[in-house]
């Protein structure tokens, strides 16, 4: 653990330090220890902190939200963006902008909570139909079924507003840039109570790993365990996604790869997914930042380009079907 907060120091710095004006060491600390407002470089490096601190705040968001999808459903394959947790959150917000005409963050952050617990809902509901109950492949097919049948309706109400897709088009392909304190301050209520009670369910999470007729028979109250542990994801999803937009594949990558060296313990699965989530969105930003200057690529497409092949590979391994 202490060497995965080391790491998440370092990619906090990188982070503030690389892009497409670079700054020496030297002026990193000279900027964060003794500001001067007429130098440039010490200017730069003031606006790369708060994308660095929402970087840290989303992606420990995700990564936690994603290893406790995974334990809650016992599904490897569980992930904010794939059972279409992201996808809900952003139709309502494309609904709240289309209708409501909202767009600041402060109305965003209620639609796109909204939109992941109705998916959420939805998603464990349709997989749940049926003899064998909410199944891993179930769960996978109904999430991807869902994501594809909200994103064509977004697509058409997009399509019939310009405004809409003017306001929408740079916050849907998911990006740190452009955002200020103003909104880390309003997302950090809502990520720190979904952060509690998520932490908080590593022994729940555990019995519920051994399948629902043994945590019954050892006292665990299943359905309540659940839904406790939803409501934090619900959180931990709806206030990122608002934040930076739909990101994938974060809360998919990072769980399994804590998972081979924790073992199957979720008391040390979920705050390792806490530290290091946060470390592959930085640097994925940081990447994106460095592909195209003086322009950059949103960081949603990166984790894209990184998560994919995982998925693939994932899917293909019939050892990782369940857990």
């Amino acid at each position: 653990m202490a060497a995965a907060v080391v790491l998440l120091a370092v990619s906090c710095l990188a982070s503030v330090a690389f892009g497409a004006r670079a700054v020496s060491f030297e002026t990193l600390v000279q900027a964060l220890t003794a500001f001067d407002p007429e130098n440039g470089d010490h200017a730069v490096v003031l606006s790369r902190v708060p994308r660095t601190v929402l970087g840290l705040l989303a992606g420990g968001a995700l990564g936690l939200a994603g290893a406790a999808m995974q334990g809650v459903a016992r599904n490897p394959l569980a992930d904010p963006g794939i059972l279409g947790v992201n996808a809900g959150a952003a139709f309502f917000v494309v609904i709240g902008i289309y209708l409501f005409g909202i767009s600041a963050f402060s109305g965003y952050v209620w639609f796109a909570l909204a939109g992941a617990a109705v998916a959420a809902v939805l998603v464990y509901t349709v997989a749940s139909l049926g003899r064998e109950g909410a199944t891993p492949l179930k769960l996978a097919l109904a999430g991807a079924a869902l994501s594809a049948g909200l994103s064509s309706l977004m697509n058409a109400v997009l399509v019939s507003s310009q405004q809409t897709l003017d306001i929408f088009r740079f916050w849907q392909m998911g990006s740190l840039a452009g955002s200020g304190w103003d909104v880390i301050t309003a997302v950090l209520p809502f990520l720190a109570v979904g952060a509690a009670i998520t932490l908080g369910a590593g022994r729940a999470l555990n019995g519920l790993s051994l399948g629902d007729d043994l945590a019954r028979g050892l006292g665990q109250r299943v359905a309540l365990s659940r839904g406790i542990t939803a409501l934090g994801v619900v959180l931990l999803c709806g206030a990122a996604t608002a934040a930076v937009g739909p990101i994938a594949f974060v809360g998919l990558v990072i769980p399994h790869m804590v998972r081979s060296f924790t073992g199957p313990d979720y008391r040390w699965i979920l705050p390792f997914s806490l530290v290091l989530a946060p470390v592959l969105l930085l640097l994925a930003d940081i990447a994106g930042r460095l592909a195209l200057p003086p322009g950059e690529i949103p960081v949603g497409v990166m984790t894209a380009v990184i998560g994919a092949p995982v998925f693939i590979w994932l899917v293909r391994r019939r050892k990782q079907a369940q857990l």
